[in-house]
This record gives C-alpha cells, sequence and structure tokens, in this order.
C-alpha cells in the first residue's frame, strides 16, 4: 500500500472504509488526469452499491457489451451510440450485492470481434491494448481501478492482460453466468477479470465465496516445441521456464506442435458459424453499418453444418486428449501472446495462444512476467476444467518465484 493508500485490489480489501473512501476519490482523479490519453472509458458514472460486503466501496469497470442499467451500453458500435442498459448483467449484480461501486462502463472492440475500440496502452500510448476487453485492462493497468470485468471468445481477456502487463482471468466455461452479456458464440464466450497480479485474482476469488483450497506440490507442463511465437516472448518464456527449475520447480515438456494450431482453426470455425447465426438479424437490420461484424456474419452463414460439427467434435477429442496430460501436468504454461503489444491501434493483435484453451473449456489465466525492458509480456497457465482454484494458488506462487517477492 502507497502513501496515498490502496491500489491493488488485495490492498483494498485490507483497507478500512475511510481509506476506501478516499481512494475512490482518487481513482475519479487518476480518470479524469489519464483517460483523456487512454479512452479506457466510455462513461464515468458511480453507481452505488446496493449493500455492503467484502466489496464494499472498491469501484470496477465493465466492458461495454455488458447490460448496465441506467448506464451507456453500446457494444463498442456506433450504430448503438446512445443505447442506455435497462438491466443489470448477473455478474454486475453479483458484485454491486458484494458492496462494489461500478465506476463505468470500459470501451471493447465493436461487438467485442474486431473492430478496435479508441483505447491505448498506458504501458506505451503508441501500442494497441489488445481487445477485445480493451479498455477494461487498460483501466487496470492505468490505477484508475483494481477489478475491471472482461470477456473472451478467442483471446479477449488474456491478450489484452499480456498486453497491459496486468493480470487476466478466464473461469472455467461455464462457471460463471453470462446473463445479459451480448454474445459472439455461445459454445466458447467466457466472462473474464482483470486485476493488477495473481495475488489479487486469488483475493476476489475469495471475495465472491470461492474457496482457495491447500497448497499442492506438482509438475507443470510446458511446451516443446516453442509454439510460433516471436522472439521477445520466446526468450522471456524460456527465462521463466529456467527461474521457475532454478527454483526446484519440476517441468515437464510437451510436445503440442499439431493439436495446438488446429485447435484455433477449429475454434475459428466455431466462432464464425455460432457468430454468425448469433447476429443475423442485427446484420438484415444494418447491414454494412455493422464494419467487421458483417463480414464475420456474411463468412459465418456461408460455413457449412458439416464443417461446424467436424470442428466441435475435434474440439472434444483435444478436451480428452488434454484432460489426460492434466493427470501428470496439473497446470501446463504456455506463452500469453504471439509478442508484445503491436504498434498502432488498427489490429487487437493475434488471439492463437489463447484460442485453444476457450475452445477446450479450461480455466486460464495470464500473469507478468519480468521483463528487463520493452513491452509487457505474459505468462498463460492453463488447469483442467473446474481446477480454477488450484490454477489461481499456482499463478500467485509462480508470480512470487519469478518476481522474487
Amino acid at each position: 500500500m502507497t502513501d496515498h493508500g490502496p491500489e491493488t485490489l488485495s490492498e483494498w480489501l485490507s483497507a478500512s472504509q475511510e481509506a476506501r473512501r478516499r481512494a475512490l476519490t482518487r481513482c475519479l482523479e487518476r480518470v479524469s488526469a489519464l483517460d483523456p490519453h487512454i479512452h479506457a472509458w466510455v462513461q464515468v458514472s458511480p453507481q452505488p452499491p446496493v449493500s455492503g460486503g467484502a466489496l464494499h466501496g472498491i469501484p470496477f469497470g465493465a466492458k461495454d457489451i455488458m447490460e448496465t442499467s441506467g448506464l451507456a451500453t453500446e457494444y463498442g458500435s456506433p450504430v448503438y451510440k446512445g443505447r442506455v442498459g435497462s438491466r443489470d448483467a448477473a455478474i454486475v449484480t453479483d458484485l454491486k450485492s458484494r458492496g462494489a461501486i461500478l465506476l463505468g462502463k470500459t470501451h471493447t472492440a465493436a461487438f467485442a470481434y474486431l473492430t478496435p475500440a479508441p483505447t491505448r496502452n498506458p504501458r506505451h500510448l503508441d501500442h494497441t491494448p489488445g481487445g477485445s476487453s480493451s479498455g477494461s485492462a487498460a483501466a487496470v493497468a492505468a490505477g484508475m481501478v483494481p477489478l475491471a470485468l472482461g470477456t473472451q471468445t478467442k483471446g479477449s481477456v488474456l491478450r489484452p492482460a499480456s498486453y497491459c502487463g496486468v493480470t487476466g482471468f478466464k473461469p472455467s466455461y461455464g462457471l460463471f453466468s453470462t446473463d445479459g452479456i451480448l454474445p459472439v458464440a455461445r459454445s466458447l464466450d467466457t466472462l473474464g477479470f482483470f486485476t493488477h497480479g495473481p495475488a489479487d485474482m486469488v483475493a476476489l476469488w475469495q471475495s465472491l465465496g470461492r474457496e482457495v483450497g491447500e497448497p499442492e506440490e506438482f509438475a507443470l507442463g510446458a511446451p516443446d516445441p516453442m509454439p510460433h511465437v516471436e522472439p521477445a516472448m520466446a526468450a522471456a518464456f524460456r527465462e521463466s521456464i529456467s527461474r521457475l527449475e532454478r527454483s526446484g520447480t519440476t517441468v515437464r515438456f510437451i510436445d503440442f506442435a499439431d493439436m495446438l494450431p488446429r485447435l484455433a482453426e477449429a475454434t475459428h470455425v466455431v466462432m464464425f458459424y455460432e457468430g454468425a447465426r448469433a447476429n443475423r438479424e442485427r446484420y438484415e437490420e444494418h447491414g454494412d453499418r455493422l464494419a467487421d461484424m458483417a463480414d464475420l456474419v456474411r463468412a459465418g452463414l456461408q460455413i457449412p453444418d458439416e464443417r461446424y460439427d467436424e470442428a466441435r467434435r475435434y474440439i472434444d477429442e483435444c478436451r480428452v486428449k488434454v484432460a489426460e496430460l492434466y493427470k501428470a501436468t496439473p497446470v501446463i504454461v504456455v506463452p500469453a501472446a504471439t509478442g508484445p503489444a503491436p504498434a498502432g491501434l488498427a489490429s487487437t493483435g493475434d488471439p492463437s495462444m489463447n484460442a485453444p484453451w476457450t475452445a477446450l473449456g479450461t480455466p486460464a489465466i495470464s500473469i507478468p512476467m519480468p521483463v528487463k525492458s520493452g513491452l509487457p509480456l505474459g505468462l498463460q497457465l492453463t488447469a483442467d476444467h473446474g481446477h480454477d482454484a488450484r490454477l489461481l494458488r499456482t499463478a500467485a506462487r509462480l508470480h512470487s518465484v519469478m518476481t522474487g517477492s
């Protein structure tokens, strides 16, 4: 905790109510000072909590595909400019019921797909923060809020977390309700969270009434050969693995060379097929005004049922294979992105390192790796479906080892 009060979620949770009130004022001051340059927020309008609870007085941001009563819910698209939500999404209701303060709505790529938001990366304003949960990742990275909500259909939580140097967590598919959240692809869409570090994510997990469990000792899995990533990511990943091994962690190497690229392609097919059908009526009403989403609908409607079914079968087959791998190595680590955040705002980056794990429905978390210079890089940890607590415990422990904290 700094002299100015709590900054990380863990610090907020240990702070007094008076300290939380003062810190909320500082959050709003930081938004006022920084957001004209970063553009993380669609709207800032603090909503009062509906009750007390572990998160009482702690502010959070919600991605703008999440329904929020009385606040802008524009899906990141000029087509819906001025639209206001009439109810709260389930996760917003949950956090507010625990005393959290919805600070406002964060920018998203249009319809949580491809068209970039105006958000810039707080670590370097000339680079993308990633997407589609752009504003949520940037708001946490800039210290505007200790917690923000995102969603992931391919890599929309883990990649922005890696690019912005924060922690992004995608729980097991289906663990948290997506009621009130604009669908992209029903069998892939997963709620996600952003915090500064993995210890904060553990604290959030507990604040949501979930058990963390006991520490465990087991071998980690890691890919060999290295997936196709940029040199900076490959070097940082290898150094992190070496650091973990020097600390006494056992690492077993697994050959993913064939499976992961095919899984990423299968995920693409499923996303386009389901996304086209979820947005068909929207496309029929607005046509090319939907920009990149219009292209997705046109392409997705051309995918035959047989190809979609084949992709789903391949994902199911891989789910069985990976479940076997988790028996020997309960947590598998891979790069969280192909490299650092790309320059410019025209693209939100490559989701290929995340898409396979989204398709499998496994919990996954991106934690910052130590980087001597340059933009942030994330280490992605994954575990078998339902083993979210194990994953969070391990992420906090490995981050402590890697950073020496």
